[in-house]
């Protein structure tokens, strides 16, 4: 098995920006008055046509990113915890997460 401990430390630093930027930005909003509220949220997402453009782009991508990780059985139960956290948490953080977690599976001589 080929060592990818380089890769598996920068998805995991990913993972660390891709929790700490977006959130940042969510406590601002949330400051600010925004909501999590269907009606409020979806308003400021679709708020003009970058955001839209954005929030299409993410939620699209993580759909598929889910797709792939519903059907990635090296993970096991696990996967399921991923596609949960891709929509309550967010997808900069779970993806390279995920990633990283199946470089350590894969150099175990598991599945990946």
């Amino acid at each position: 098995m080929q060592n990818h401990t380089h890769l598996r430390a920068f998805f995991l630093l990913l993972a660390l920006l891709g929790l700490a930027v977006p959130w940042y930005f969510n406590t601002v909003y949330f400051l600010a008055g925004g909501s999590v509220m269907p009606d409020v949220f979806w308003r400021d997402a679709f708020a003009n046509a970058l955001t839209t453009g954005i929030t299409c782009d993410v939620y699209l991508a993580a759909v598929a990113f889910s797709a792939w990780v519903a059907v990635d059985r090296s993970l096991g139960a696990w996967r399921w915890a991923y596609i949960a956290a891709c929509f309550g948490i967010g997808l900069a953080f779970v993806m390279p997460l995920y990633l990283a977690q199946r470089l350590r599976v894969g150099s175990k001589g598991g599945a990946g």
